[in-house]
């Protein structure tokens, strides 16, 4: 979290992405019933063959979505004012290119958590506290960012951040233009500092609303005009695991139940908000969690599990392609898991000693700098059959349609942290498209809060509290929708 304080200083707390007003008092039931709503998000995509990297999918057809657009009404914007199918191709295409151009705005703002935080291009101290941007430790780090990125080495980060400098027109690797390169990292440095310090205001207001409803609706919406971060956690695994244990208690997921599963948006471990760790490979984990979560919690059986994970990002895209071919190989997947500093509840801390524990073996973890000393970390290396089981997707689920003629619906589906960056429209619209894509009685699961529309056959059915901190409001609810 970044602050400025009342006396001009600029402060970068290390909180986590997650830490959001945690309650639970009300069932979720009566919340939605007063509230028409949607839900939705724009699905990300994990280990992706190379024969079925086939580029933009078919928009969905008019006849679906036009019941949802009717029932929003005056929330849809003015293109889409007395719908048409073609307003709505044309709005929906403009609409998929400006989403995916706010993967660049979100790949600067991981830029900037990098410089701040990382420890594999520099020795100067992190950044946590600084008075103004010309803070010399801030203009060191910067020269040492801007050295990296000219000789990048092996680095996964920096080759990532030279590709995205040059999308935006910079050459990292020129003398003349070493200078605005460094002025475009410090205008985007200004920039972050003036995102949080304005979304913290947000949720601040969000937090003083007299009942919940408001205050979760406002949070669903939050970063619907911000750059798209892949970034990642540990952390929404164990809350989804949680609501899985919750739903198995309750009966609703039976045991071996489970065999077709989507995650949308995995994420890639670049440099998050709260920690920006960056001392080992980029990698994602939550496909591979969800199956380790089902195997130990009996709802699905060791190599009956069929994963597809939906991404539009070309990163994550190529990182999962590369992990996948590595697999058809024999190789094993390395994934590192450095239990942040911040203090964990106990059930958080159990989860992290036994994550991987269905999936592969344990491994030597890469050891943290001098810089992180006392940080607690492990690593397990996953097996390539877990990894052969996921089949990569490159899909917009608020636009795009999924052709189903060679598959089966799924059973579950999962998305964490992606449903704020999206407004009403998308977010119904997606709603509507997951609701395709699950069978009948199947669910779906995310930590965002979502009213319904009744034009959408999705049912809320309840919602697990999970707690991450010992101290705080540091938690999630994990909500649950039912496909009709």
């Amino acid at each position: 979290m970044i602050r400025i304080t009342s006396d001009g200083v600029i402060r970068f707390e290390c909180m986590p992405a997650q830490k959001m007003k945690f309650r639970s008092q009300r069932p979720l039931r009566l919340v939605l019933a007063l509230m028409v709503g949607v839900a939705g998000v724009w699905l990300f995509t994990h280990c992706r063959d190379k024969q079925t990297d086939t580029g933009h999918r078919p928009i969905i057809s008019f006849a679906t979505v036009k019941p949802v657009l009717e029932a929003l009404g005056d929330k849809l914007p003015p293109q889409l004012r007395e719908p048409n199918e073609a307003k709505w191709k044309t709005w929906a295409q403009h609409d998929d290119d400006v989403v995916r151009g706010r993967l660049e705005q979100g790949a600067l703002d991981s830029m900037i958590n990098l410089l701040l935080f990382g420890t594999s291009f520099t020795t100067q101290p992190r950044v946590i506290t600084m008075h103004d941007l010309h803070d010399p430790v801030v203009q060191s780090r910067v020269d040492d960012l801007l050295q990296g990125l000219r000789n990048p080495g092996r680095n996964e980060r920096l080759i990532f951040l030279r590709n995205v400098l040059r999308r935006s027109g910079m050459d990292p690797d020129s003398s003349t233009g070493d200078e605005k390169t460094k002025a475009f990292v410090l205008e985007n440095l200004r920039r972050v500092v003036q995102e949080q310090n304005t979304f913290r205001e947000q949720f601040d207001q969000a937090a003083h609303e007299s009942d919940q409803q408001a205050e979760l609706s406002k949070r669903s919406r939050m970063f619907h005009d911000r750059g798209i971060s892949l970034d990642t956690t540990i952390l929404s695994s164990f809350g989804i695991e949680g609501a899985l244990r919750d739903m198995k208690d309750r009966a609703m997921l039976p045991v071996r139940s489970i065999t077709r599963v989507a995650v949308i948006g995995p994420g890639l471990d670049f440099t998050d908000k709260g920690f920006g760790y960056d001392f080992y490979p980029l990698q994602t984990l939550q496909p591979f969690a969800v199956y380790d979560s089902l195997v130990r919690l009996g709802l699905a059986e060791p190599g009956k599990i069929d994963i597809t994970a939906f991404d539009i990002s070309r990163e994550v895209l190529e990182h999962l392609r590369s992990a996948h071919d590595r697999a058809k190989a024999g190789e094993n997947y390395v994934v590192q898991l450095p239990r942040e500093f911040w203090p964990w509840v106990a059930e958080a801390v159990q989860y992290w000693h036994s994550v991987g524990s269905e999936i592969g073996e344990p491994a030597a973890p890469v050891q943290p700098p001098p810089a992180l000393k006392g940080l607690e970390t492990r690593a397990v290396a996953i097996r390539p059959d877990v990894i052969l089981s996921c089949k990569p997707v490159d899909l917009n689920v608020v636009f795009e349609q999924f052709d189903r003629s060679d598959t089966r619906r799924f059973d579950l589906i999962i998305a964490t942290n992606v449903f704020l960056y999206y407004d009403t429209v998308e977010q119904a619209l997606a709603l509507q498209n997951i609701s395709t894509l699950l069978k009948p009685g199947g669910f779906f699961l995310t930590n965002d809060w979502l009213p319904g529309l009744p034009q959408i056959p999705m049912r809320s059915m309840g919602y697990t509290p999970v707690r991450y901190g010992e101290s705080g409001d540091w938690g999630d609810n994990i909500f649950w929708w039912q496909r009709q």
